[in-house]
């Protein structure tokens, strides 16, 4: 198990989440509608829902706006969403996963095609780059959770499966099937984790250069502002300096 990976999530690019949020708490709720109207509306007998409901408790999302999201559901009216992946390339040859909930797969694989086409990528075949990733559940904690040690202590007892600490925080890796069990056993033992979900983890990163990461970070944003987009995973690096550089 490795305590001090350098991997980073830049996906989490924290800058931009409070001139999003209002966009956020409505892709948060989208998520929530569906993921109660796969199960029962109930987060505890809904392991997806339990997810949902716990991501957007991370982003502060009020309990009135949950519980309305989770409402939805059940009532007759309202969009039928369905989930949609799209894969392509970034520039200098990065790997994307699009993950997406539309009511329309027309209108979303148009902006998905033209946010790829006009910011130096192109939009691949299903399957062209998701051999490249596994699916895992990823658990995140702050900086102020514990040292390296501790946290990779705690999450060998949890009976996780990988930690990368970074001085930003730590980002625990487990199989998608144990996820639940060790986020529990992880939350008795440092607390509740900034979030929990499943992700796409690439096998392998590109080290991207401040050229390229320029552009790639403006398809990200492309991407990411679309209404129907949810989250965008990649397989690339970037450094803190070129991050700094770029602000």
């Amino acid at each position: 198990m490795a305590g001090h990976s350098k991997f980073k999530n830049i996906m989490h690019r924290k800058g931009a989440q409070d001139k999003k949020r209002s966009a956020m708490f409505s892709k948060l709720s989208r998520e929530i509608t569906v993921a109660a109207k796969s199960g029962l509306p109930d987060p505890d007998m809904n392991p997806r829902l339990r997810l949902a409901v716990n991501a957007a408790k991370a982003q502060s999302m009020p309990k009135d706006n949950i519980q309305r999201a989770i409402d939805k559901a059940g009532a007759s009216e309202g969009e039928d969403y369905e989930e949609v992946r799209y894969e392509g390339y970034g520039p200098a040859g990065v790997a994307l996963i699009v993950e997406a909930l539309t009511d329309n797969r027309n209108r979303t694989a148009t902006n998905v095609r033209v946010a790829f086409s006009r910011n130096g990528g192109n939009l691949a075949a299903s399957g062209a780059v998701s051999h490249g990733f596994e699916r895992k559940g990823m658990i995140e904690y702050p900086a102020s959770a514990g040292d390296d040690e501790a946290v990779l202590e705690a999450a060998i007892e949890a009976g996780a499966d990988d930690v990368e600490s970074t001085a930003d925080g730590h980002t625990i890796w487990t199989g998608m099937e144990s996820l639940h069990e060790v986020a529990a056993a992880l939350e008795a033992a440092l607390g509740e984790p900034e979030s929990v979900r499943l992700a796409w983890k690439p096998n392998l990163s590109v080290e991207v250069a401040e050229r390229d990461a320029e552009t790639l970070l403006k398809l990200i944003d492309a991407l990411e502002e679309d209404d129907d987009v949810q989250t965008v995973w990649g397989n690339y690096e970037v450094s803190d300096e070129v991050m700094e550089r770029l602000g």
